[in-house]
């Protein structure tokens, strides 16, 4: 199979197993086995930049817009972190870290990570104000309401 076939049927690939994960609520393979074929997938257009499509799964953060709730733009972009599988995966965030800061004096706080949907929280004079989905990191779905249902999250 050609370099671009071999991309195309990634994209294709990817995009299937987005709409199964986002859309249906059903995983059809692991997170692992996914952010595999995507890395590949990554490292396919970095290599070959003139395949390049903005539509690619590579470009995408999140899981889009829904159609259920109003869209609201973030302040900020939401960002989407790159998973680790190992030390070196973590020591070279880290490099890239202190590169783009220009220091090494950074400190962190670290949480488990929890499978679910990324928020926008936004509070106002200490009451919560806002609350939008990530989407496609630069608007999300207005999810206040359901958010407000949320014991650990302080209203």
């Amino acid at each position: 199979m050609d370099t671009l076939k071999t991309i195309q049927s990634l994209r294709e690939e990817l995009n299937q197993h987005n709409y199964n994960y986002y859309v249906l609520d059903n995983a059809t393979i692991t997170d692992l086995e996914f952010d595999m074929k995507l890395k590949e997938l990554q490292e396919l257009e970095a290599k070959y930049p003139e395949f390049f499509d903005e539509d690619s799964p590579t470009q995408r953060v999140g899981g889009g817009i829904t159609k259920n709730f109003n869209t609201i733009p973030h302040e900020f972009r939401m960002y989407s972190l790159d998973n680790s599988y190992s030390k070196e995966d973590v020591l070279e965030w880290e490099k890239r870290i202190h590169r783009g800061l220009g220091t090494t004096d950074v400190e962190y706080t670290c949480e488990l990570k929890y499978d679910g949907a990324s928020i926008s929280i936004l509070y106002e004079n200490g009451r919560l104000s806002r609350a939008v989905t990530r989407g496609d990191g630069f608007q999300g779905d207005e999810v206040t309401n359901n958010v407000k249902t949320i014991r650990s999250v302080p209203i």
